[in-house]
């Protein structure tokens, strides 16, 4: 029997301008502790399964790149064949990856925008899985995606069309998304709860 690759990807909105915003209103809600959150996820992910995937992308006002896999991570698919355990008793993947997240972030979060790349982070993402559903043809070894957005600035009325394509994509292709929205709404969001889409608020108390 055929492995099964369970496959997740993770967009998070780390928009400056929002996370600045939100640190002032309330210190205990930061970018740094929504990345370590999301770290945990993954790392929880991983370690279920040898077989388990995870791409992280960063979504913001200028662009949207990999956080996980990125082009320092030598391991290239997020797998090593021979993952050990570190001294302090993490996986030495997991502490690798880690680590390159935190240096992605600190170096390449700039821009003066209030709005975030959400349609083209979520267009990365669905490539991101198309691209492993054909390494899994090769293995004839059966693929489960997810994406889960981390939606934090405000909408952007100008990415309408563009963000329902990428729904509607991911809906032809049966890939679930699920959304978690740090604000405290999303009209863009609320327009598309069907189908694939799970929509998930954390509600800015403040």
């Amino acid at each position: 029997m055929a492995d099964e690759v369970n496959l997740l990807v993770i967009v998070v909105d780390v928009n400056p301008i929002w996370w600045g915003q939100q640190a002032q209103r309330d210190t205990e809600f930061t970018l740094s502790k929504c990345i370590d959150a999301v770290m945990v996820l993954g790392n929880s992910h991983m370690a279920m399964s040898r077989t388990n995937k995870l791409c992280i992308i960063a979504s913001h006002c200028q662009d949207s790149h990999f956080l996980y896999p990125c082009k320092s991570w030598r391991g290239g698919d997020g797998r090593d064949e021979d993952t050990s355990s570190s001294g302090d008793g993490k996986y030495e993947l997991l502490s690798v990856a880690n680590n390159l997240m935190a240096d992605e972030i600190r170096t390449k979060v700039k821009g003066n925008s209030t709005d975030t790349m959400l349609a083209g982070s979520l267009a990365k993402a669905l490539c991101c899985i198309l691209l492993h559903v054909m390494k899994t043809l090769e293995s004839n070894a059966e693929i489960k995606s997810k994406i889960l957005v981390i939606k934090a600035a405000d909408d952007c009325a100008l990415q309408y069309m563009n963000f329902m394509n990428v729904i509607f994509a991911a809906q032809k292709q049966n890939i679930l998304i699920d959304a978690c929205v740090l604000d405290a709404d999303s009209g863009l969001l609320q327009q598309v709860q069907f189908g694939s889409l799970t929509i998930f608020y954390i509600i800015n108390s403040q």
